[in-house]
């Protein structure tokens, strides 16, 4: 009996511990991000900025969220600050190619995104900075250099359908028709429903049968 008794009291703190600290810890500005709370986000981000200005963390957070949020230049200022903190913070540096990429100044995003690869050759966005670079070169109607840079996203990224169609598309602008209809006939793999890997496909063969 005093044995059943002692377990329940020891239960009953336990639980009572755990509430006390639910109550009172602090918020998580990343956990309100992931839930797509942003406003949230971005309130705790600031309270903690204003607290420690040196919060690499916050400014990391911070800079994820006004993107999501399309406001650029703010996420731009901020990613200055947490580069001005720690100069080879990779998710900075990735976040700054990827504001560079969104504003159109291609060449800035370019460089960000090496910079990237040469810091973390296998980072969690390693997949994405290869896609952006993809795009880039798309813009610059260098399609060779796009085939690349499109080739290893989706090395990293394999089922990602909407990235085989831009692959197919660089290699068709390259007039390497072979590789194109590869190219999307994975994409249909992937996803049969998209009109733009059929039109793609059927342009290409038409292609092909004229050579």
């Amino acid at each position: 009996m005093k044995t059943s008794l002692k377990t329940f009291f020891f239960v009953f703190l336990l639980i009572l511990s755990l509430n006390v600290y639910a109550q009172n810890r602090p918020p998580d500005a990343l956990a309100e991000y992931r839930a797509g709370n942003y406003e949230r986000a971005l309130q705790i981000c600031r309270e903690e900025l204003d607290e420690n200005p040196a919060n690499l963390e916050s400014h990391v957070v911070m800079c994820w969220t006004l993107l999501r949020l399309n406001r650029y230049e703010e996420a731009l200022r901020f990613a200055r600050a947490g580069r001005a903190l720690h100069r080879y913070d990779s998710r900075i540096t990735e976040i700054l190619g990827e504001i560079h990429y969104l504003q159109g100044r291609n060449n800035e995003a370019l460089q960000y995104f090496q910079e990237y690869i040469n810091l973390v050759p296998e980072g969690s966005r390693i997949d994405m900075v290869y896609y952006y670079m993809g795009e880039i070169f798309i813009r610059q109607g260098k399609f060779r250099h796009a085939d690349i840079a499109l080739s290893t996203a989706v090395y990293w990224m394999p089922g990602n359908a909407a990235w085989w169609v831009r692959l197919a598309y660089t290699r068709e602008n390259a007039g390497d028709f072979s590789s194109a209809i590869q190219a999307y006939e994975r994409a249909l793999s992937l996803n049969a429903q998209l009109a733009d890997a059929q039109r793609g496909l059927e342009r290409t063969r038409r292609a092909m049968g004229g050579q």
